[in-house]
Order: C-alpha cells, then sequence, then structure tokens
C-alpha cells in the first residue's frame, strides 16, 4: 500500500530535490513574467466586461465613459507599478507588502497587509478559475453544465503542477501565457488597422441587441456612484500587481533590478491589452449585462434564459477576425487557458507569504517548511482546499466571486505605499550622500503618489462593493487578523514556558522505574531487561487485574521464572486497565515530588495497516493519559513482529514538514507518541 502511494507521488509530483539544489530553481526574467504576470495579463479577459456591463446598468448610453474611465484605470496601473519597483529594490528578501508594513507601520499593519493578500490570492483563484471554465462553457455546453466539478477539477490539476516545484511549472505556463499576450496584442493591432486605417466597421456578436437599463433618469450624485462603480469594477485589472514584491527571492541574481525589470514589462503589456480591449469593444459594438436574461432585448423582447452571454474577449476576436475563423479560436482556446493558469500567480504568491508569516510566527509552522520538489508544498495545499470550497459555495458563478474581489489587494497596496514613504524619511534622516538622496527623494513621491491613489481607489472600492458580497472580505480579514495573532501569542507562551531557568538542570532525586505487563512473553521480558540496564533507583513491575483468575496464573508464572523485579498487581473491579495505571503513577509522584517515574510500555511493531487496529490500542490510551502527568517519562520498548520486516529496507517517509526542520522544532508530544503500545489481554 505505501509503495503505491510512494510511486503515485513520484509520477504526479517527481523526484525529490536535495536543499542544495534551490539554486537551480531560481527564474530567469523571460520564466518568472508568465508565473508572476499571469493574474494581471489575464484579467484582460474580465475586467473590461465587468466595466462596461456596471455601465450596462443605465443603458447603453453611458457606454461613452468607458474611455475615459479605462484611462484612469491604465493611469492607477502605472501609478502601482512605479511604486512597486521601489518596493523591490528596498525589500528584496521576498515579504512583500507585509514586510514593508510590518517594518514601518507595525504588526498591526503588517498582519491586516498579510490577511488581505491571504484573502484575495483565494479569490485569485476561485475567479480565474471559475472565468476559465465560463469562457470554455461558452463553447463546450458539458463544462457549462457542470462549472463547479470542471473548476474543482481545474483546481486540483494546478495543484499537481505547482507542487512539482517553481521552476517546473513556471516553464510548463510560459507557452500558454506568451501565446495569449501574443495574440491578444496582435488583435489590437489587426483590429485598430482595420478601424483606423481600412475604414472597416466591426460589428460584435452582440452588436444588433439592445439593453434595458435598470437604472433610468439617474442625475447627480447617482450618476457619480455608477461611474465610481463602474471604475471600482474594472480595477480587477490590477489584481496580482504585487506578486512579484512578493517573489523576488525566485528570481535569478541581480535579483532586484530583474524584479523591477519584469513589473515594467508587466505593466506596459497589461496596460496596452486593457486599453486595447476596452477600445475594440466599443468599437464594434459589444454589448453585455449583468443579467443578460432579462436586460438583453432583441426585437424588443429579453433574450431569455436559454442565452449564454459570450465573454468580451471572444466578442471582440469575433469581430476583428470573423466567428469561426483560426484566428478567433486561437484566442478563444488561449483565453480559457491563460484564465486556468493565472491562479498560478497566487500559487507562487501565497506559500511564500506564508512560509514568511510562519516564520515570524504567525502562522502554524509546518508553512515555512519546503516539500520533496523545494516547493512549499502545505502552503500550496491550503490554498487549493480554500479556493475550491469558495468555488464550490459560489457553484463557480464569476459575478458573484468579483465582487469579493480587489478589496484585499488596494488594502495591501495602500498600506505598502504608506509603510515605504516612512521608510523613505527614516533613511533621509541618516543619509549624506546627495545623490542618494535625490534618489530617496523621488522614489518617496512616487510612493506618496501611489498610496493616495490606492487610498482614495480603496474608499470607492468599499463604498461600491460592500454590499455587493464586498462585506464578506472585510469579515473574512478580521478573522483571519485574529487567528494569526492568537497563534503568535501561543507560540510566544510556549517559548516563554520552555526557557530554560536554573531549576531545569538539576538531576532529579532518584528515578522509579515501573515495567508495565500483561502476560509474560518476549515483549515484556525484553523491556525488564531494558528497565534494569538503565539502573533506575527502584524498579517494579505493574499488572492491572481485571479477572482474579487471571492475574493469579501471571503471579504463579512470574514466581516460577524467578525473574528478579518485584510484580504489583493492581485491582480494576470495573475492569478498567488504563486509571488504576496512572492512578498509582500519580501516587508515586507524591510520595516523592522531586523524583522521576519512568514508565516502560512494551509495544508491538507491525508491518501491515490492518494489524494496528488489532494490537496497541490500550496502549496509545495509557500513554495519551500518562504524557499529562507531570515527572513522568513514558519510554516504548518495541517489539518487531515478523510482518515488520517487509518495511525493513523502505526508505524514510517524512510527515509533512516535520522531519525537514530540526529536530528542536517538533513539539515534545509528538515525538513521544510515535508508535507502540502494551499488550493486555484486550489487545
Amino acid at each position: 500500500m505505501s509503495k503505491v502511494a510512494d510511486l503515485v507521488k513520484r509520477v504526479l509530483v517527481g523526484r525529490a530535490l536535495r536543499s542544495g539544489q534551490l539554486h537551480e530553481q531560481l527564474l530567469p526574467k523571460r520564466i518568472a513574467l508568465p508565473i508572476f504576470a499571469s493574474d494581471p495579463l489575464s484579467s484582460v479577459a474580465y475586467a473590461p466586461q465587468e466595466l462596461l456591463m456596471m455601465l450596462a446598468v443605465a443603458g447603453v448610453s453611458f457606454y461613452h465613459y468607458g474611455p475615459w474611465i479605462a484611462l484612469a484605470i491604465a493611469a492607477l496601473m502605472a501609478v502601482v507599478v512605479a511604486s512597486y519597483r521601489q518596493n523591490v529594490h528596498a525589500y528584496p528578501s521576498g515579504g512583500g507588502d507585509y514586510e514593508v508594513a510590518m517594518t514601518n507601520l507595525g504588526p498591526a499593519a503588517g498582519l491586516t497587509v498579510a490577511s488581505a493578500l491571504m484573502v484575495d490570492y483565494v479569490l485569485t483563484v476561485a475567479v480565474s478559475v471559475s472565468s476559465g471554465v465560463e469562457n470554455i462553457g461558452s463553447a463546450i455546453p458539458l463544462i457549462g453544465e457542470h462549472k463547479v466539478t470542471a473548476a474543482l477539477a481545474i483546481i486540483t490539476l494546478l495543484t499537481v503542477m505547482n507542487l512539482r516545484g517553481v521552476r517546473e511549472s513556471g516553464t510548463l505556463f510560459a507557452i500558454p501565457t506568451y501565446a495569449f499576450v501574443v495574440g491578444v496584442l496582435g488583435m489590437i493591432a489587426f483590429g485598430l488597422l482595420r478601424v483606423g486605417v481600412l475604414g472597416d466597421q466591426l460589428r460584435a456578436p452582440t452588436a444588433d441587441l439592445e439593453v434595458r437599463p435598470e437604472q433610468v433618469d439617474l442625475a447627480g450624485f447617482a450618476v457619480l456612484f455608477l461611474l465610481l462603480r463602474a471604475f471600482s469594477s474594472g480595477c480587477a485589472a490590477l489584481t496580482g500587481v504585487e506578486a512579484i514584491s512578493n517573489g523576488v527571492p525566485a528570481f535569478r541574481k541581480p535579483k532586484s533590478r530583474n524584479a523591477a525589470t519584469t513589473l515594467l514589462m508587466m505593466g506596459l503589456i497589461a496596460i496596452t491589452m486593457f486599453g486595447g480591449v476596452i477600445t475594440l469593444a466599443l468599437a464594434s459594438d459589444v454589448r453585455v449585462a449583468e443579467n443578460p436574461a432579462e436586460d438583453l432585448l432583441r426585437d424588443g423582447q429579453p433574450v431569455g434564459h436559454g442565452y449564454v452571454q459570450e465573454p468580451i474577449l471572444t466578442q471582440v476576436a469575433s469581430a476583428v477576425f470573423g466567428e469561426g475563423s483560426l484566428p478567433f479560436l486561437y484566442i478563444a482556446g488561449v483565453t480559457a487557458l491563460i484564465l486556468f493558469l493565472a491562479a498560478n500567480t497566487a500559487y507562487n504568491g501565497f506559500p511564500v507569504l506564508g512560509s514568511i508569516l510562519a516564520r515570524d510566527g504567525f502562522l502554524p509552522r509546518q508553512l515555512h517548511t519546503r516539500g520533496d520538489r523545494l516547493a512549499f508544498s502545505n502552503g500550496i495545499i491550503i490554498l487549493a482546499a480554500m479556493a475550491g470550497l469558495l468555488v464550490y459555495a459560489f457553484q463557480a458563478e464569476v459575478t458573484k466571486l468579483i465582487q469579493l474581489y480587489i478589496v484585499g489587494v488596494f488594502v495591501s497596496f495602500t498600506l505598502s505605499q504608506i509603510g515605504m514613504v516612512r521608510h523613505w524619511n527614516r533613511h533621509l534622516r541618516t543619509e549624506t550622500d546627495p545623490a542618494r538622496r535625490a534618489h530617496m527623494h523621488r522614489s518617496r513621491i512616487i510612493n506618496a503618489v501611489g498610496g493616495t491613489v490606492t487610498g482614495f481607489v480603496l474608499v470607492i472600492v468599499l463604498l461600491t462593493k460592500f454590499t455587493h458580497g464586498a462585506w464578506i472580505v472585510c469579515l473574512a480579514m478580521p478573522v483571519l487578523f485574529a487567528l494569526m495573532k492568537g497563534i503568535r501569542r501561543h507560540y510566544d507562551t510556549v517559548a516563554a514556558e520552555l526557557e530554560p531557568t536554573g531549576e531545569d538542570v538539576v538531576l532529579p532525586a532518584r528515578n522509579h522505574a515501573i515495567v508495565l505487563v500483561s502476560k509474560i512473553h518476549k515483549p515484556t521480558l525484553r523491556a525488564l531487561a531494558y528497565a534494569r540496564a538503565t539502573r533506575p533507583s527502584t524498579l517494579e513491575a505493574v499488572t492491572v487485574s481485571v479477572d482474579r483468575d487471571e492475574a493469579a496464573r501471571l503471579r504463579d508464572q512470574w514466581e516460577a521464572l524467578d525473574l528478579p523485579v518485584p510484580l504489583k498487581i493492581l485491582d480494576s473491579p470495573y475492569r478498567e486497565v488504563t486509571r488504576p495505571v496512572v492512578d498509582y503513577v500519580k501516587k508515586v509522584r507524591r510520595r516523592s515530588p522531586r523524583d522521576v517515574v519512568t514508565v516502560f510500555v512494551p509495544e508491538y511493531v507491525v508491518g501491515h495497516w490492518w494489524e494496528h487496529l488489532l494490537h496497541n490500542q490500550s496502549a496509545l490510551r495509557m500513554k495519551g493519559r500518562l504524557l499529562f502527568v507531570p515527572g513522568v517519562m513514558v519510554t516504548s520498548v518495541p517489539w518487531q513482529l515478523a510482518s515488520s520486516a517487509r518495511l525493513g529496507g523502505r526508505p524514510e517517509r517524512a510527515a509533512p514538514g516535520s522531519a525537514r526542520r530540526p529536530y528542536g522544532d517538533v513539539p515534545e508530544g509528538d515525538r513521544t507518541r510515535a508508535g507502540g503500545g502494551i499488550v493486555s489481554k484486550r489487545d
């Protein structure tokens, strides 16, 4: 069974890598771009649609605001990219927004950023995969009818690919990402050529439809609120921009310069694609609605629930290349593929952030360890599980999930840029070189502008999205915040409790040894011999009498063998085994509080999983109780049964994270619970 599991793991994940091979996993810029930028690049598939969908609430006439809103979003992205280029130079360790906020604004701000980013990473996976399934579902009805199942299958596939390691997954993702970028940029160039030079009129598949406005006769504040809501929806194009600052350690040297260059490349490509798609969508008279079945009209009548609204990118491709043409099919295929792979940004950001938080004691330490392929496997699995739950809870509906999106990312944007301003202020107080001071002043201005703009956008996002689902994120972030504070408080309490004092080096006055006996056989005799070899101050064997006749036979056998250890029989009128032993051990401890009591437990070592069900059960209960008694040491004395020989040559298998960190990090209870138990009549 275990060999089969090992074989399956190696087939899916690959052979284990040595720690010294970590440098082989570092990324050149050409691979880092598709790994860390697939999320913001792929957002061109849904961010323009969400923008126009919000404007359509007031009717098609409001589409003329689209270019201005798109221009504002492009300017915002340029500001954010410029700001994060300062971050990667100042904080190249990979902490990103969390490290900036923690260092410059304090733990509360740092944990706020961390909780915001963790929520946003989970949403990135859920939204990207659901959007990809939606795109494929428009062409393949079977997938459209089983969106949730398809989305969960894609998340599972992405998880396995990322467990194989950053470099291997990045190489695999590079080709479709570049294929998407080339396809969309080519479509934009050809579409603009047809419109601007050849004078062609582009017609989207929905150009003949009408949009019934949900709100009519809007004026004043209502118009402003609608425009701000459209702006906040279009800001989904900025998600994932921060991922590069969190992944600087994954770059080849010089890390900061390569990360900054990749950020610039990502920003230029993303802005060009976003603006180009909006331009062609408006030029081809694309029509989208939040509730297409009711709000899209054909000849004055609603299109009905049988109508499937095509994504905006495939509508533009149809207008530019012609529906069903080879370039159209190419755009549709790579769009669906890139949306799936966009989740890879989160798969690289979430585990790294989780590792840093675990290193700082805010998350379980298992998240700080690398798996067989030098990836943070535990973080990858947790991300997949949480994203899968979201997909299931929201039935893979992009329109519902998108309302939860971007709140967290703008929280991290804002606090990070404020933190960077304080960073430059602190360094300016001590820097005397004029050239470096000039550079710091310029960087401070960029970060100050970034913090101001993203803070303003955060307020807009909260106002326009709160009642549409963003309240869930606003609730999840404080819960995560409190959870991380609680974990850190626990680790601090344990560390203080385990801090060595002068009393800890004092030897116990005496060691009372107790060997647990159920019957006289080889495991019992080995335990007695081992206990005697330790030379305790006192040694006795203890058994529990649940049947008077059996206890009498055991005493007769003991005396007949003339064993040099006294046997004590504990009476148990209610046929319990564990309680009488625990009570007796406590009684010994009360008599001599400065002494220690060592309990030796004979155990069987078995080779089949089902044998664990037949043996050692009473021992597990006994150990579980004795481990909570102060001053009591529990020692297992193993006896290997013949079946255990089949596992003798098996390579050591580690529990997740346990054997890959120093032994001192393993909780003491976990070390003493491994294996075994006593053998009694009940076994």
